[in-house]
């Protein structure tokens, strides 16, 4: 069963590769401003897995030239609720309950987080009407370092009729 961004996903997938990442970049970016404001790239999409890179670019850069930690946060956020937002039903919302970063390296060029999702989780998200999930997310930086360690719990609740 495809939710609304499953199905829009899987129509700009299905252009020539050489544009539908940009597509699928654009649409993200403009829906969640800060997305495109940050430059993230969607790598892959996918019900069971999400992958969005962030180069090091000096728009999201910090005192000390890396990756800002709200920019850390912000593409382990965005690939989480990605995998999340493939599978809930369209009458349900999912919202971010809880994000616990440690920031344990510095962070060498740019980033790539990698958020996966079980046959199990997904299973919850079309039975349960509310709930919430831990959803596993690691993220890399460019010498393949994990510079921090992330733990994002996902809530999901019905849409309120309108």
């Amino acid at each position: 069963m495809k939710n609304q961004l499953a199905r829009i996903v899987a129509k700009l997938q299905s252009r020539p590769k050489w544009l539908s990442g940009w597509l699928l970049d654009y649409a993200l970016g403009s829906t969640i401003k800060f997305i495109g404001t940050a430059g993230l790239h969607c790598e892959s999409l996918t019900q069971e897995k999400a992958v969005f890179v962030l180069k090091n670019r000096k728009k999201v850069q910090n005192h000390i030239k890396t990756v800002h930690a709200a920019a850390s946060g912000l593409i382990a956020e965005t690939a989480s609720g990605m995998v999340v937002g493939m599978n809930i039903p369209d009458d349900k919302i999912p919202v971010i309950k809880t994000m616990h970063i440690n920031y344990v390296k510095r962070s060498t060029g740019g980033l790539r987080a990698v958020a996966t999702i079980s046959q199990e989780q997904i299973e919850q998200l079309h039975q349960l009407d509310k709930g919430e999930m831990k959803v596993a997310v690691v993220v890399t930086d460019s010498a393949g370092v994990e510079p921090v360690e992330c733990e994002m719990v996902w809530a999901w609740v019905p849409k309120k009729a309108r």
